[in-house]
């Protein structure tokens, strides 16, 4: 028991609910001293040299000593790598059948009794002793993996035993630690679990990439978006209450990165769910002698297969195959990507009325309304307090009116009450997570002692799913997912199910070490499929607080309890970024934070940071102050309407942003060196981004900031607010009044804009710079179905003095143009390292 699981116990038996949670902590930890094996000794084993080789469809089996390696290149250049037999099936995050062979890929002898496979967009070698490496087609190493060891169990005996925490240096570059930095530590969390099945080894593989490389990824990290040095574990955890930058692990963990480096950029995916722990070190140019120092990430894993897949190419090329591989993003109804108001305390119909009714009376735009598990009854889950809220679907049919919808909140935690509908059917079909003796695991949640579905059961998913039509029928248009990592209240330990809890595994069998991570995934398939079940004709919109590789498929995800602060305000940044990177375009932060009372300028610089994020959502506990804009009084009401209007002007373009994030994976919110990944000095810029190829926005992050620097890449931008050109890359001191932050466009953009009634859009025009050409794209909304509307393309030229604006297939552009910025002004050319 750690300091912090003290304060929690101390904490909870003040309540009768802490009292439950410390039960239930405790039937954990016997539940798991029962029925995991108890740590023995441990075999150290790497695969040896190589023995030969057997080709497959795009690429082989390499054979060693002591184990084998599979690599097969996809044809639209993935590599896949398993070792022991890994295959790439079966696999939570791929999305339906492994992609096809590379048929052309071949498998050939290489030079000191190697192998190598040879492609057209890239080419793998395969050392005598287990390395692989990863390079273009012209031979440049991106990645070198070193050969996995593994820790196996073994029964009794002391002889080649290594302990739990034993580590031996693996041959080669990564494994001489004696030159190692030592990284910075981020909070540990629960240790390895007591013992291991036969079979499920641990294991460790380390890798090494260019000096100059920067990391990024790993799902939702808080102090981000560049990983710097350190240990990121790899398990899905609720921090309990509000998190900042230096928190970790948080709701999201996925063992993906995204590594940029002037060589390339290339993204890894160790395809294994289990507990783990990645730790990276920067590399250093000319370091010791003149030589330089490669980046290292070393992966350790509690168990599961070592597999893994990589993809090559430029940031654009690999989001889009990543995307191929684990699912398009789900596609958001247009409402979605307009202003959302919640806040857990609401407490009755009343309020929410009042609430809606102070947003339209200010003439502040509102698209939805969320419900927090304070309108169920008693916190259960598919119920409705009607007292609070005596006529739920009078109320959603009054704000659809309006133009609002209702977004209902669903926990997973079921209360284990008989009578209760939801609770009987699923006890009656055997649908909640057992212990290792086939009984029902409890745990402590909103509503009291709860029982959790067993996600990974399909007839569990579709059960589930049908369980939305009640909140359909009450009139809620989305759902967001709470408290699904999953969560069980306890004052010591890991607050989730025990780890030898037992679930179906798609029929697999196995315990809950491998099914945590992916139970907030599972839960998001059977909540998305279900509600595609129900209404066919539309898109779902649901977003989920936890998840793993591939959850993009069933929708987003948004930061979960953010502290009320500055450093909350740049962790929301650095989540939505990171989490882009990873495949999940659609998210965003509760804006002011969840916790605490914000400031009138904090919420006003976090409320115009929302207004450019996919997700733009107030959100706060009951114990927080209010987010509705009028409650900071009338400066930040007037500046926030200004916002709001903006975010509405823009909704044009965000519909396309959706649409080109669900056709081809690009995030909607991009690192400012997502065009231009050489530039190293943009590589290390994170306090702005890109919005689509058009926008790039420069949020205050600071108190009592009134100008900021911004980093330009390459080319000529436009500030918004006042039309004047800055050529880069470099950097720019810009205006940041209290009314606005800086938002700069690109030249030659063609952006579209709402303008005058409901679903008129006009072009926004920027002009290029003189000898160049620009251009952009619109994806109309068809109806708010599953219609694939057409992408309409512009482009634009300065000819003789004059800007033109083409249509692609049409003689004239069909929608209004309107010209902005000044077409004569001389750009102001900043140095490259400051104003």
């Amino acid at each position: 028991m750690d300091g912090r699981d003290l304060v929690r116990t101390v904490r909870a038996v003040g309540s009768a609910q802490g009292l439950r949670s410390l039960r239930s902590a405790w039937r954990r930890r016997q539940a798991d001293a029962a029925a995991l094996p108890r740590p023995g000794g441990e075999r150290a084993r790497v695969p040896g040299e190589a023995l030969g080789a057997d080709p497959g469809p795009g690429g082989g089996v390499v054979r060693f000593a002591r184990s084998s390696l599979r690599v097969r290149v996809a044809a639209g250049g993935a590599v896949f790598c398993g070792w022991d037999g890994a295959a790439p099936e079966p696999s939570y995050a791929l999305a339906g059948a492994c992609p096809e062979a590379d048929e052309r890929a071949v498998l050939e002898p290489d030079t000191d009794g190697g192998w190598r496979v040879v492609s057209e967009r890239v080419l793998v070698a395969v050392s005598r002793r287990g390395a692989v490496e990863v390079r273009t087609p012209g031979g440049v190493v991106l990645r070198r993996d070193l050969p996995p060891r593994w820790w196996e169990p073994v029964a009794g005996g002391t002889g080649g035993v290594l302990g739990a925490g034993a580590g031996p240096a693996v041959s080669g570059a990564v494994g001489r630690e004696a030159g190692h930095r030592p990284p910075h530590q981020a909070p540990q969390g629960p240790g390895r679990p007591p013992g291991h099945p036969p079979g499920a080894a641990r294991w460790v593989q380390r890798s090494e990439v260019a000096a100059d490389a920067r990391f990024f990824g790993l799902g939702g990290r808080a102090a981000g978006p560049r990983l710097r040095e350190g240990s990121y574990r790899l398990w899905n955890t609720d921090p309990g209450g509000a998190f900042e930058p230096g928190d970790d692990p948080l709701y999201i963990t996925m063992p993906v990165q995204l590594v940029v480096a002037d060589a390339g950029t290339h993204l890894v995916f160790h395809d294994n769910s289990w507990d783990g722990r990645v730790t990276l070190w920067e590399g250093e140019e000319g370091a010791g002698s003149g030589h330089d120092r490669p980046g290292r990430c070393e992966v350790r894993m509690d168990g599961g297969p070592v597999r893994s897949w990589v993809l090559v190419g430029t940031p654009a090329r690999v989001l889009h195959g990543w995307a191929a591989l684990t699912g398009a993003p789900a596609l958001p109804p247009a409402w979605a990507l307009g202003p959302q108001h919640a806040r857990w305390g609401f407490g009755s119909e009343r309020e929410v009325r009042r609430v809606a009714a102070g947003y339209r009376e200010r003439d502040l735009p509102l698209s939805a309304v969320h419900l927090d598990i304070d309108h169920y009854r008693g916190h259960r889950v598919f119920t409705v307090d009607r007292e609070r809220f005596p006529d739920l679907p009078g109320l959603a049919a009054d704000l659809r009116a309006q133009g609002v919808r209702l977004v209902s909140i669903v926990d997973p935690a079921v209360k284990a009450e008989p009578g209760l509908a939801v609770y009987d059917e699923g006890a009656a079909s055997g649908a909640f997570v057992k212990d290792a003796q086939g009984r029902e695991v409890r745990g402590e949640v909103w509503p009291g002692e709860s029982v959790f579905p067993d996600f990974t059961d399909p007839q569990v998913r579709s059960w589930w799913g049908g369980l939305y039509a009640e909140r359909l029928a009450q009139g809620f248009s989305g759902f967001w997912h709470d408290m699904n990592e999953p969560v069980s209240f306890a004052p010591f330990g890991d607050p989730s199910l025990p780890r030898s809890a037992r679930h179906a595994l798609e029929g697999r069998g196995g315990d809950h070490r491998e099914a945590h991570n992916v139970y907030g995934l599972s839960m998001a398939r059977a909540g998305y499929e279900g509600l595609c079940r129900l209404r066919p004709r539309e898109r779902p919109f649901l977003f989920s607080r936890s998840g793993w590789a591939g959850m993009q498929r069933y929708g987003g995800t948004w930061s979960g309890d953010v502290a009320t602060g500055w450093p909350g305000l740049r962790a929301s940044l650095a989540l939505v970024l990171g989490l882009g990177l990873c495949g999940v375009p659609y998210s965003g932060p509760d804006v002011g934070g969840f916790t605490g009372w914000p400031s009138p300028e904090l919420y006003l610089r976090w409320f115009q940071l929302g207004a450019y994020l996919p997700l733009f959502r107030t959100h706060s506990a009951m114990t927080a102050g209010r987010r509705e804009p009028w409650e900071f009084g009338p400066e930040v009401l007037e500046h926030a309407r200004a916002a709001l209007r903006e975010r509405m002007r823009l909704l044009p373009y965000f519909v396309t942003l959706a649409h080109l994030a669900h056709r081809t994976g690009a995030p909607y919110v991009r690192p400012v060196w997502w065009r231009s990944p050489e530039d190293r000095a943009l590589r290390d810029c994170e306090d702005a981004f890109l919005l689509g190829d058009a926008l790039l926005v420069a949020p205050v992050l600071e108190r009592g900031a009134d100008r900021r620097a911004v980093r330009l890449p390459r080319g000529r931008w436009y500030d918004v607010a006042t039309g004047r050109a800055h050529e880069g890359p470099g950097q720019v001191l810009l205006d940041a009044p209290l009314s606005r932050i800086p938002v700069l466009v690109r030249a030659g953009s063609v952006v579209p804009v709402a303008s005058g009634g409901e679903g008129r859009v006009e072009l926004e025009v920027w002009p290029p710079a003189p000898g160049r050409t620009g251009g952009g794209v619109l994806i109309a909304e068809a109806g708010g179905g599953r219609e694939t509307p057409e992408a309409v393309r512009f482009t634009t030229r300065w000819r003789d003095g004059a800007v033109t604006v083409c249509q692609e297939g049409a003689p004239e552009p069909a929608y209004p143009v309107r010209l902005r910025g000044h077409l004569g002004s001389s750009p102001g050319r900043p140095g490259p390292d400051k104003p």
